[in-house]
């Protein structure tokens, strides 16, 4: 590990999923010294003694600087996700304000990218082998996946022309709370995609809902869907790890689930614990793993939660 020092870290992004849950696990450890100064666009957090809110875009260079007065280290999460109109703004101009500020500032020590597995395609492409820090970019269509790619590629220049000390933590589709019961219904207010109720007639959508049944998610092959996630409380981990450990310099981590999430698994534990069904959906979509050995190797990271406890938080534990 690093020598630890009094941080102040930016984070970017702070009123998303991920921000407010590493802002709230960071204050509320005692371990933990330092403060934080969040960039927010809109909206706000509540207030916190050891935290600073400036308001503001990403994109606006004095915005940025003034965020960025004596930060010793940055944890970017602000992303456009599906959003045309500000991609350029966010993912490039923003993101390179701030690596201009982070490379000529004599209190910067590290910037934390938190990254996806869009950049290498998510399940839109077909992998013979798990997928490691090195493989080749490979963004689906739209401007999301781009704008991780983008990222990704700014950081690593950044990395080679300043010997910038840059880490990014590529995490899949992240989970918390009730989004995986969200995610398997047929309701029309599903959470994330596929949009279920729109592959099936709307009556047979709306039988399946009194029925609480489930989808089963089946790859173009024809087998149960095999899909990465993480639960938001390994991702926070893993951010705090990576704030101060030596070996987390200059690399990228896969940070996901030991195992993709498995629906022909998830569809057979809900049945057996909670008498669930569920009735198969194809797809034209690939199961793909994310190897997360580099992690664990060299940062002692560990997901502690995988298919079951994930399920059983979304739909409450058995009594």
């Amino acid at each position: 590990m690093m020598k630890p020092i009094e941080k102040k870290i930016l984070v970017t992004g702070a009123t998303g999923k991920v921000g407010q849950a590493f802002i709230n696990t960071f204050l509320s450890d005692p371990t933990q010294k330092g403060s934080i100064r969040a960039l927010c666009h809109t909206r706000s957090l509540r207030p916190h003694s050891r935290l600073e809110v400036i308001h503001g875009s990403i994109s606006d260079r004095a915005t940025v600087e003034k965020a960025m007065d004596d930060i010793t280290h940055v944890v970017h999460l602000a992303t456009p996700k599906e959003n045309p109109e500000t991609i350029i703004d966010v993912a490039v101009k923003g993101l390179f304000w701030l690596l201009e500020s982070c490379r000529k500032a004599s209190s910067f020590k590290r910037f934390v990218l938190i990254g996806g597995d869009a950049c290498v395609g998510h399940y839109f492409y077909p992998y013979q082998n798990p997928i490691i820090e090195q493989q080749a970019f490979a963004a689906y269509p739209g401007c999301y996946a781009l704008s991780k790619v983008l990222e990704e590629t700014m950081l690593q220049q950044y990395v080679v022309q300043y010997n910038l000390d840059g880490t990014c933590l590529r995490a899949p589709w992240i989970m918390q709370g009730d989004d995986l019961k969200r995610h398997l219904t047929f309701a029309e207010e599903v959470f994330g995609v596929p949009e279920w109720h729109k592959m099936v007639k709307a009556r047979t959508a709306l039988e399946y809902q009194k029925k609480q049944t489930i989808p089963l998610m089946h790859d173009a092959k024809g087998n149960p869907m095999q899909r990465n996630m993480v639960h938001l409380n390994d991702l926070v981990v893993a951010i705090g790890i990576a704030l101060d450990h030596m070996e987390a310099k200059q690399q990228t981590f896969n940070i996901a689930m030991d195992e993709p999430f498995d629906y022909g698994k998830a569809a057979d534990y809900l049945l057996k614990t909670r008498k669930i069904p569920s009735v198969p959906v194809a797809t034209d979509y690939h199961s793909t793993w994310l190897d997360t050995t580099k992690a664990k190797f060299l940062l002692g990271w560990r997901p502690t939660y995988g298919l079951e406890q994930m399920i059983d938080e979304a739909w409450g534990n058995i009594s």
